[in-house]
């Protein structure tokens, strides 16, 4: 990188609209440099602090955020594009969830004590000291705060560098953030892949990444000279297997409604439905009917319920995959056809017939696209399909059957596995990334306490 140079500009473009929203400078080396310089100044006074004042911080910050939610939610549906009722719904669910995070973070992290004869035994977890936060743009307020709530109430400091296509998003969680921590504890770097590689490359303690699985191999390499500690969440490829026996209506609406919402560009999307053959045809024509609900639209009007996807690069991704699954055999039943005028939109798209060998069944589609492929009904042969993948981020089962769906749930090779409806959990519960589609985990006890490291301190009698 050429830090001498003019800086580099992020075109903030509304993917509605292709208008331009605003240019931000990138940060460039000597900038993330010096803003982990300043994370790092800042570190040892804010782990000073108690804990209990640290998630204090934070849960101001919190109801900041949910009173700044109409605001942030109209800049969010400018920049990404996902509609204002998702918008605002982001940050008003994400908002009234720091309270509750922050102090899931104090109890992981209580002091564990034993007794044993002659000493008296204390483990601690202390702050790692910098941490990286780089974050994706598609729900660009809850996937930092899964990172940097934990980050901060554990003592670290935080450089965090939000997507390049959500800029602004990012600049105002950093505000609110910084208007309760003290001056250095949470740094902010604008920029794209470049500024996000001078940042790994850094002097910082920890990364945590949410994004694609080829940039978190990336990131692994970057970070093994060093050994910096990672906490990675990756991307998927969610099989959805549906039984002969299982509900169809409620499948098949599960099928369209988690293939499709926000317009498809969730990591741990629906990409591949296995249905059984015994019931294939009328399961198809249920998802036909729910998926021509999911009209598409500029967010910000009445009725739309998907917006468009976040850039013209990722449209024409999406559109490349239906192309080639069509010229492979499979049969599109709706959509495939990109809209013409303005605005990065493509139509909720159903396609039939695909089968194992098409690479649509392989790739991140990321996109509004219902894949589904039939099967033979049997247990063997649905685990087999499902688990023939790197990925293992979410999956879910459709059973009339309780026994089968928890026998069907051991054997599939995921983080998260629904029966009888889509990913779930409760609180304190991990959000994990199994096989190549995650490192480490966020959340519950665990993932909390990834950002410090345990220390055990024995005090003889």
């Amino acid at each position: 990188m050429n830090s001498s140079s003019a800086p580099r500009l992020i075109q903030d473009l509304d993917p509605a609209t292709g208008e331009l929203i605003d240019s931000v400078p990138c940060a460039g080396e000597d900038e993330v440099r010096a803003a982990v310089a300043r994370a790092r100044a800042a570190q040892p006074s804010w782990a000073a602090v108690p804990i209990e004042e640290r998630a204090a911080a934070l849960e101001r910050f919190g109801a900041a955020l949910g009173k700044d939610a109409g605001a942030l939610g109209q800049t969010l549906t400018a920049e990404m594009g996902k509609t204002l009722k998702s918008a605002v719904g982001e940050v008003r669910g994400y908002a009234s969830g720091v309270e509750g995070d922050a102090e899931q973070v104090v109890a992981a992290l209580r002091p564990i004590e034993y007794d044993t004869k002659g000493q008296h035994v204390t483990t601690v977890y202390e702050p790692l000291g910098v941490v990286a936060a780089i974050t994706p743009w598609n729900f660009p307020v809850g996937m930092p705060l899964s990172i940097l709530v934990p980050a901060l109430v554990a003592g670290n400091s935080v450089v965090f560098k939000p997507s390049e296509h959500t800029p602004l998003v990012g600049r105002r969680l950093a505000e609110l953030l910084q208007a309760e921590l003290p001056d250095g504890v949470l740094e902010l770097v604008q920029g794209d892949g470049e500024t996000g590689a001078a940042l790994v490359e850094a002097d910082v303690d920890m990364i945590g990444f949410v994004g694609s699985r080829a940039t978190g191999q990336a990131i692994m390499k970057a970070a093994a000279g060093s050994l910096k500690r990672l906490v990675l969440e990756l991307g998927g490829k969610d099989p959805m297997v549906v039984f002969a026996d299982a509900d169809l209506n409620a499948a098949a609406k599960s099928a369209a409604e988690n293939s499709l919402r926000n317009t498809g560009q969730v990591c741990c999307s629906v990409e591949r439905v296995y249905v059984a053959e015994a019931i294939a045809d009328a399961f198809e024509a249920k998802v036909l009917e729910y998926a021509r609900e999911w009209t598409h639209g500029d967010g910000r009007e009445d009725g739309v319920k998907m917006g468009p996807l976040v850039s013209e690069r990722q449209r024409a991704v999406v559109a490349a995959q239906v192309d080639r699954a069509r010229e492979e055999g499979a049969i599109v039943r709706l959509g495939g056809v990109t809209p013409e005028g303005r605005g990065w939109f493509y139509p909720a798209t159903v396609l039939t017939g695909v089968q194992q060998s098409h690479a649509i069944t392989h790739a991140e589609t990321f996109g509004p696209v219902v894949a589904i492929t039939r099967f033979s009904g049997e247990e063997d042969e649905a685990v087999r399909l499902a688990n023939d993948t790197v990925y293992g981020l979410g999956a879910n089962v459709w059973t009339g059957d309780p026994a089968r769906g928890a026998r069907v749930a051991a054997r599939l090779r995921a983080g998260q596995v629904g029966v009888n409806r889509y990913l779930g959990g409760a609180p304190g519960t991990p959000w994990v990334g199994a096989r190549q589609s995650g490192y480490g985990h966020l959340g519950g006890p665990d993932g909390h306490r990834q950002f410090t490291v345990p220390k055990t301190i024995s005090i003889a009698r």
